[in-house]
């Protein structure tokens, strides 16, 4: 049976039932033991009947006996007897005794045996119709659990039978609708959780779900796919197979099986069948719904794609739109509408050519829109839950048919711009057409979102409608202090009792149509005042984030931010109009916090857009780089520059060489310090070894050049094979000056100047040598690739060739000379090293001897003070160095006085006392008359009278020791 399965499976689903006549499975061998009494009551599990005749009871007794000596193997060989046309009695005898020993169900021993005999059976079907209730009784055990002797049974007999499961849908082969009906029914008693009434004595029923785990191993739901071709015709076994498949589909495992039968497809075709019940769409729409969550989507669309099976599902679509007046018929027209939403995203799906995407966009459109239009004639909403739901699903269809290049002309030619232009107003009463005040604003909200994809395909349309007027005087509305109570949805998401929902929603549609950077929508926008309003929505938007930080504020602020880069790039006028207002507002956004742009809410997004704003809105407008230079702005942008945010350093340094055609922005960025006083070109050249780094290029240890053909060629260069391109077509060495921040470092120093910069390290100035031939290297690799290239197809003329050989020689020796240069700056650097540390260690040479000389000398002091005669000739040394020290002139006529203290025993310096002694009287006029001393005018001033009383109180003084601060004081 395997083997037949593998078979089918293998030529498609499009093959005919024919292949549902699988083999029948091999007999089991006859270890089944005979089958034994069933103990109990009958299979109706009621009382056995009364009144019965004592001949009647010997009967049944005699065919009890016959039962228990006979096995399933005998039951077997008696059906596949066929020579004698007298036994069919006694196999229908047989069969329903089988029927009755197994009354509570089959055990696994016995289930292969079972399934055999169902196979002899289903083949007499076709002959005998006697057989045909037998057969049903037989299919409709085989709904009743499985019973088992031990709790390993379940595993043991998996492969038997997941096999006799999958047998039981090929039986749908069976030319009977009584069978087919009966099959159903015992795949649907699979799902029946409750235990069998009667338990037989030895055994337990297998687990709720094994039959259903077994199902799935054995693909049953593949098998009764297929016979949906075999009941085609017959409405009432349809409904039973859909039945079945319904529960089958409720299992990813199946969903998949079923896919590969072609489900999706199949199902869709059969879905315009008659049925005045209308239970085939329901059903079929059910398994479609439980394909689409179990299964892939994309297979499923793929397999609806079709032309038949898209019409199909709009002409049901349309019968239950017009027709369908119940709840049930609205919910089921929904859940269609659905999945044309799905068909209508596959670009395969013929949805314009079989006109259901028209017929989509007009019921989109039909109730804004006064046009009277055939496809919809008579069609009225009664404005319950369910059309309100169509509503919804319908503008999510136009986003979708939007994305569709066929469809753009449908979408202009039927209204859809002024129909979604409808809802951009303001809230003015709670409800609108009867939708309540929440249903009018989700439909609001999903419109200007639908719009927002709408409005870059019909740019004529959105301008004709008057689109961005609509649109400022509602953004206007939105800020103003009009009362307003948001009602909350899916859509107004953070924005309930606020207007943030309709901000966040408008301003997309504005950034999808400046995207455009269409000349004539930028323009009349600028009219019409749109740059000092959308500031002040900014202004508005950043207070409001102060108060709480939010992914929908900040969403808001980086979109205004992106328009206004729209529309002021390439713009004096409106640059200027941008400048001071719009400089203070950028400012903030530059000083945000580093830790934010992890939090996930969208600062980085807002980063962005404020840099993309600043590179837009400033640069070229003198008026507004004056104003930012005044408000550090070349330091804010070099400090979120030293933050090292590899996604931040293009465009930072983009910006800096922008603002370099400014004179003043020079000083600006050689003044600036950042950490540990870190200068800019010190931070530039960290950046450049850096991204040499992640180039994967080739340094030596100290950083000099080691390649020296092409010094700065990236690792991924390198490895490129050499490809004739033509000359209109950049090369890898000229691409990669575009996809690296070398170039915009290399420029940023040169405006610096290469020499003289300060804060810079021995190995700055190794990267600085290689940064200052940075173009002389460029050069040289586009040299060598046109070489290359040129060797790949042509000979170059002897001239030629020595003239490129000799331009990519100088480009080696101007390696050469940089790793020269290299080296000579190490060398000088070690030299230096070298002084340095000499400097060093005679410093600490001279420390170390200081320290012996203090040493020494207190050693002496202790000497002195332990030791009378090292004190004696301590003193004679000092009393020596004392004459010696003095003036060998003699002073004539004056006071010679003692500089020896009596009665000192130290050798010591003295204390903090002195003895004076006065002049006499009649040496006044002495040698201190020509002194600075001498008191030629007596002081009148206040000072003077000081003086006096300090040279009188010095006479009163007659050979006394007086501390020297009462004396100064």
């Amino acid at each position: 049976m395997a083997t037949a399965r593998a078979g089918r499976r293998a030529g498609g689903a499009g093959r005919t039932m024919s292949s549902l006549a699988e083999p029948r499975v091999s007999r089991a061998p006859s270890r089944s033991p005979a089958l034994s009494p069933a103990p109990g009551p009958s299979r109706g599990g009621g009382e056995r009947r009364r009144g019965g005749s004592g001949a009647s009871r010997d009967r049944d007794a005699v065919q009890d006996t016959q039962l228990r000596s006979m096995d399933l193997n005998h039951v077997i060989k008696l059906l596949e007897d066929s020579e004698s046309k007298d036994l069919q009695k006694e196999q229908l005898k047989t069969l329903k005794k089988v029927v009755k020993r197994f009354e509570n169900g089959f055990p696994l021993e016995n289930l292969a045996q079972i399934i055999e005999i169902l196979n002899l059976c289903a083949e007499k079907v076709n002959e005998q119709e006697a057989f045909t209730e037998h057969l049903c009784e037989l299919i409709k055990l085989c709904g009743l659990p499985f019973h088992k002797k031990k709790f390993s049974d379940e595993v043991s007999y998996s492969v038997t039978v997941s096999k006799s499961i999958a047998q039981l849908g090929y039986l749908m082969r069976v030319p009977s609708s009584q069978v087919r009906i009966q099959i159903c029914k015992c795949v649907i008693s699979f799902y029946n959780t409750e235990l069998p009434r009667k338990l037989v004595s030895g055994y337990q029923p297998t687990s709720a779900n094994y039959k259903i785990q077994m199902a799935e191993l054995g693909g049953l739901a593949e098998t009764l796919v297929l016979s949906l071709a075999l009941v085609e015709n017959q409405l009432t076994e349809k409904l039973w197979v859909l039945k079945a498949l319904q529960h089958l589909c409720s299992s990813g495992v199946n969903c998949r099986l079923m896919m590969k039968a072609q489900a999706a497809s199949r199902l869709c075709l059969y879905l315009n069948g008659v049925d005045p019940s209308g239970q085939l769409v329901f059903r079929s729409s059910e398994i479609l719904w439980n394909l689409l969550e179990n299964s892939s989507k994309e297979e499923v669309a793929n397999q609806l794609s079709s032309f038949e099976c898209v019409y199909a599902l709009k002409e049901v679509f349309v019968n239950l739109l017009m027709r369908g007046f119940r709840h049930y018929d609205r919910q089921l027209r929904n859940d269609l509408l659905v999945i044309a939403t799905l068909l209508a995203e596959n670009p395969a799906a013929p949805m314009v050519e079989s006109g259901f995407a028209k017929l989509l966009i007009v019921l989109a459109t039909f109730t804004e829109v006064k046009i009277p239009n055939p496809l919809v004639k008579g069609l009225k909403l009664n404005y319950s839950y369910e059309d309100f739901e169509m509503k919804k699903l319908l503008f999510n269809v136009i986003g979708v048919l939007s994305k569709d290049p066929c469809a753009v002309q449908l979408l202009s030619e039927n209204d859809v711009m002024p129909a979604l232009l409808y809802y951009v107003k303001p809230n003015q009463k709670p409800g609108f057409h009867k939708w309540s005040a929440a249903q009018y604003e989700e439909l609001q909200l999903r419109a200007i979102a639908v719009l927002a994809s709408v409005a870059p395909l019909l740019v004529d349309k959105y301008l004709s409608c008057q689109a961005n007027t609509l649109l400022l005087v509602f953004l206007e509305w939105c800020i103003g202090q009009d009362p307003f109570f948001d009602q909350g949805n899916f859509h107004g998401t953070s924005g309930r009792g606020n207007k943030l929902a309709q901000m966040r929603y408008s301003l997309r549609v504005l950034r999808s149509v400046v995207s455009l950077y269409d000349a004539a929508v930028n323009l009349n926008l600028c009219d019409q005042g749109a740059i000092n309003q959308l500031l002040d929505i900014l202004k508005y938007a950043a207070n409001k984030s102060k108060e709480t930080e939010d992914a929908i504020l900040l969403e808001i602020q980086a979109d205004i931010l992106f328009i206004l880069s729209a529309l002021c790039e390439n713009d004096l006028h409106r640059k200027e109009l941008f400048s001071y207002e719009g400089v203070d507002i950028l400012i903030p956004f530059i000083q945000m916090d580093p830790k934010k742009l992890y939090s996930g809410l969208g600062h980085n997004r807002l980063l962005f857009s404020t840099l993309d704003c600043l590179w837009s809105c400033v640069i070229g407008c003198y008026k507004a780089e004056d104003y930012f230079l005044e408000k550090r702005g070349i330091f804010l942008l070099l400090d979120l520059l030293a933050l090292k945010q590899k996604n931040l350093y293009s465009v930072i340094l983009g910006i800096l060489v922008e603002f370099c055609n400014n004179p003043k922005t020079i000083s600006d960025i050689s003044i600036w310090r950042g950490e540990k006083d870190q200068t800019a070109a010190n931070l530039l050249i960290q950046l450049w070894r850096q991204e040499e780094l992640e180039l994967g290029l080739k340094r030596d240890r100290y950083g000099r050049v080691v390649d020296m053909k092409r010094p700065i060629a990236s690792s991924f260069q390198k490895q490129q094979e050499v490809i004739p391109m033509p000359s209109n077509c950049p090369s890898f060495a000229v691409m990669e000056i575009s996809e690296s921040i070398r170039a915009k470092l290399y420029l940023l120093l040169c405006m610096l100047g290469f020499e003289n910069l300060p804060g810079l390290s021995a190995e700055d100035f190794v990267t600085l040598a290689i940064i200052k031939h940075y173009i002389d290297f460029k050069v040289g690799e586009v040299w060598s690739e046109l070489y290359a290239e040129l060797k790949e197809e042509f000979r170059p003329v002897e001239s030629d060739e020595e003239a490129l050989e000799v331009i990519l020689e100088l480009s080696e020796d101007t390696g050469r000379k940089v790793a020269a240069l290299q080296t000579e700056v190490l060398e000088s650097q070690y030299r230096q090293e070298i002084q340095e540390e000499h400097k060093t260690y005679a410093k600490i040479i001279a420390t170390h001897k200081q320290k012996e000389i203090v040493n020494k000398s207190w050693e002496n002091f202790l000497t002195r003070t332990s030791n009378y005669e090292a004190l004696k000739k301590a003193k004679r040394l000092q009393e020596k160095a004392i004459e010696a020290s003095r003036s060998k002139s003699k002073t004539q006529n004056g006071p010679v006085h003692s500089t020896e203290i009596k009665g000192i025993g130290t050798t010591i310096g003295s204390g903090r006392l002195v003895t004076i002694e006065s002049t006499p009287p009649q040496l006044i006029g002495g040698p201190l008359a020509v002194t600075n001393l001498a008191l030629r005018k007596p002081f009148f001033r206040e000072g003077g009278l000081k003086k006096i009383k300090a040279i009188k109180k010095l006479d009163s003084v007659k050979k006394e020791s007086v501390p020297v601060e009462e004396i100064m004081s």
